[in-house]
């Protein structure tokens, strides 16, 4: 078994036509894709802003689809290309992780009017595991005028690929439009990506759970390397692995907009100036604290998802009231807090004693979440720390010392 094939693939069905209908079209059927894109149709779900979306295979009884219902364009625009701070750039680089049917790209290009604005520059790099992922983006009903320049770019990469043949989409490409599509597992593609080269990223996999392979640390790592200093990564998940991740790799995050979802994506860059809002109180010490926030890992960027799942999972289990508080019980967010003493309120206090704090207003407990308040009462003379990424790395810190120090 290959050691990528159980990550989340569009459903094998819709698959199955693609590879027959683009097979018809190598061996000189005219007419193939056409009729693909009727039989296509029904595979997709229309989502509430028109545009269409693609559900998974199951792993283990398990789909996503690929977009949200509330409006898979719209998600492009609200949780990726408006975070992302471009519209004031003239020479513009993006990555489009997962790039999927092309709806980022495609919703980026007309919302800076790149394709009737020759002053743009703008280079995308698009990164697909899936070529039939890339030859359905051809098959959608086009949500945007400028999904036809990325159906023409992802078009002309099919056919240098061998998958299709013929030039059947009427889009043009603009002269100030570059691509770059890869179609390949992007761990392998980013690691042979120019340093400080990037303005923004999309990252845009299927969730943590089912494609954990892009959002390790070591994965974050390579894109810190070539994204720029004021650039800016955006996705979806407000996971707290995932932030964890992106902490550990070195950026600064913050919260996303909410679109579609109970709670906000997450951006990251490495300047803190790009992080307009901060992440909440209550997932910073989460991430910091509990087991929750151990993040995946890939150490060689060549594990399965399964494997970087698995190890994962043991490590939040060396790590329960050892070094971090069990998730369970949300123990963290209490710390320095009135809290009725029911039933969970025993539980809560019961998880902070097996890390040897005695009570939730001690002065142990209020040293761990000092560097959140405005003023300090533990007085170890520190006022609030002023980023997010910041802090957790601050309380992760004093609590690995302080259990060094009970022990």
């Amino acid at each position: 078994m290959d050691k990528y094939s159980e990550s989340l693939t569009p459903q094998k069905e819709a698959i199955s036509l693609i590879n027959y209908y683009f097979k018809k079209e190598r061996h000189g059927d005219h007419h193939a894709r056409g009729q693909a894109k009727n039989e296509f149709l029904k595979y997709l779900i229309k989502t509430d802003d028109g545009s269409y979306t693609l559900k998974s295979d199951e792993i283990n009884g398990n789909f996503e689809n690929m977009h949200t219902s509330h409006g898979a364009i719209t998600e492009s625009l609200e949780k990726f290309v408006k975070p992302s701070n471009l519209n004031k750039k003239n020479n513009i680089k993006v990555l489009d992780i997962c790039s999927g049917f092309g709806y980022n790209s495609s919703t980026l290009v007309h919302y800076l009017g790149a394709d009737s604005n020759s002053d743009i520059k703008l280079c995308l790099d698009l990164i697909e595991i899936s070529i039939e992922t890339l030859a359905a983006g051809l098959l959608v009903p086009v949500p945007l005028e400028t999904h036809n320049i990325i159906k023409k770019a992802i078009e002309e990469k099919l056919i240098k690929e061998k998958f299709a043949r013929f030039h059947c989409e009427k889009g043009h490409i603009p002269s100030n439009i570059q691509f770059n599509i890869y179609s390949k597992d992007a761990r392998e593609v980013v690691q042979n990506l120019d340093s400080d080269y990037y303005d923004a990223i999309f990252l845009d996999p299927f969730s943590p759970s089912k494609a954990p392979e892009l959002y390790t640390v070591e994965f974050f790592k390579e894109l810190k390397r070539i994204i720029k200093n004021d650039g800016v990564l955006a996705t979806y998940t407000s996971a707290a692995p995932v932030r964890s991740a992106l902490v550990e790799a070195g950026f600064h995050i913050g919260e996303g907009p909410i679109f579609g979802r109970k709670s906000g994506g997450t951006i990251a860059s490495n300047s803190s100036n790009n992080i307009k809002k901060d992440i909440s109180e209550a997932d910073e010490r989460m991430i910091a604290f509990s087991d929750v926030g151990i993040p995946f890992r890939d150490p060689f960027l060549d594990l399965s998802g399964f494997e970087i799942s698995k190890n994962r999972s043991i490590a939040r289990k060396k790590a329960r009231g050892t070094y971090k508080f069990s998730s369970a019980v949300k123990a963290p967010i209490f710390i320095g807090k009135e809290i009725e003493m029911d039933r969970w309120g025993r539980k809560v206090v019961r998880n902070i004693n097996q890390l040897h704090i005695d009570d939730l207003k001690s002065k142990n407990a209020l040293y761990l979440v000092c560097c959140q308040n405005e003023s300090c009462y533990c007085g170890c003379n520190i006022n609030r720390i002023s980023n997010s990424r910041d802090r957790i790395k601050k309380m992760s810190e004093r609590l690995f010392n302080l259990r060094n120090v009970m022990e």
